[in-house]
């Protein structure tokens, strides 16, 4: 790493270390490993409970989102359709709602009535962050889960992923923190009464339904947009997180705060670069004592793989080792008791009258950003 990249772009060349240079797409042997003999380690089984979180995440957010299309359809339709009462979870689709409410907040104390529960689940995705790293992005993100999803199918249909060369790589990484900035700078110049403003004017009331009707009457500009994302996700490792989503470069920066750390033991460890070779962050882990970069997403795939005993691990200060389920824990309890403690203090439902949304929903495209 240059003295001119930041921390958060560490990174190498290609897939893999300088120890396994030949192993992908060469078919030539891999480096003899350092030392021979070693305490063999079995996988810990992490992979397979982080994947019982994304699917479960996933399905929350298809029962949210098939809820809340049977919520707009009923006024759209003036009352002819299944009532259905809106989930406030959808809110967790609309982080600059959820950027103007933490500001609002943190000025003036008070927790604005619209979209409070896109406060409670920035907070919480914040705080699972500064905890346990960036692992809301590997962990629960149903759009990560979905870009990690492409790329193993690419992976297994054409044998290998693609990586861009180092200097477009940095340059493209750039992009997702350019995206947060020009959000944050957004936000932070708008004084506290025209947050609240925005947040009760006809468009932020129903914010959530102009984002289904983005995708519910998706144009040729936005179908050709997504349509070259989904294909550049099979053949890149997690393309729109690693170089587009602002979400992701804030969860990334919030994470350099955290006392969790990828930690490798060169003592115990072998040289076969099988960590190195499975990130999905493309980052050295096989040549770093800690891995402190913003790109590490807490997936723990690095140390389900690692064959070497003591070699690998999350770790918390003082070298104490973080197995899957404490991480897996720390995010459930962080993610339920938020909401929980939300819905107890009234902190979770946005109190609209059913007759303000007779008015707006049906008339939701007329409504152009203030």
């Amino acid at each position: 790493m240059t003295p001119a990249e930041p921390l958060f772009f560490y990174r190498v060349d290609r897939e893999t270390s300088t120890a396994a240079r030949g192993v992908v797409g060469s078919g030539a042997a891999p480096a003899r490993s350092r030392r021979t003999g070693f305490e063999r380690r079995e996988r810990d089984g992490s992979q397979l409970l982080r994947l019982s979180f994304q699917i479960a995440f996933v399905l929350l957010n298809v029962w949210i989102g098939a809820r809340f299309y049977l919520f707009v359809r009923y006024f759209e339709t003036g009352g002819q359709t299944l009532r259905v009462p809106r989930p406030p979870g959808v809110e967790g689709w609309l982080p600059i709602a959820g950027l103007m409410n933490l500001k609002y907040t943190l000025l003036t104390g008070d927790i604005p009535a619209v979209h409070p529960a896109a406060l409670v689940l920035l907070v919480a995705f914040l705080a699972m962050s500064f905890v346990a790293r960036k692992a809301f992005c590997a962990w629960l993100c149903p759009v990560g889960t979905l870009s990690e999803w492409l790329w193993q199918g690419g992976e297994a249909l054409f044998g290998r992923t693609f990586a861009p060369p180092r200097w477009l790589d940095v340059a493209l990484r750039s992009l997702k923190y350019v995206l947060l900035g020009l959000f944050a700078y957004a936000v932070a110049t708008m004084p506290v009464e025209a947050l609240r403003a925005f947040l009760e004017s006809p468009y932020g009331l129903i914010a959530d339904v102009k984002m289904l009707n983005f995708f519910r009457f998706l144009g040729t500009t936005g179908a050709i947009v997504i349509g070259a994302l989904l294909l550049v996700s099979v053949v890149v490792k997690n393309a729109w997180c690693r170089y587009l989503c602002p979400y992701g470069a804030l969860v990334g920066l919030v994470a350099l705060a955290s006392p969790l750390r990828i930690r490798r033991e060169p003592e115990a460890c072998i040289d076969c670069a099988k960590c190195a070779r499975v990130c999905p962050s493309r980052l050295p882990v096989d040549r770093l004592v800690t891995v402190k970069s913003a790109e590490c997403t807490a997936c723990l795939a690095c140390v389900d793989v690692c064959p070497a005993k003591g070699a690998l691990a999350m770790t918390a200060p003082r070298r104490r080792v973080v197995p899957a389920w404490a991480l897996a824990a720390t995010l459930a309890v962080i993610f339920l008791g938020l909401v929980a403690s939300a819905r107890l203090t009234g902190h979770w439902q946005t109190p609209v009258p059913d007759a303000v949304y007779f008015e707006l929903v049906p008339r939701a495209n007329q409504f152009a950003h203030p």
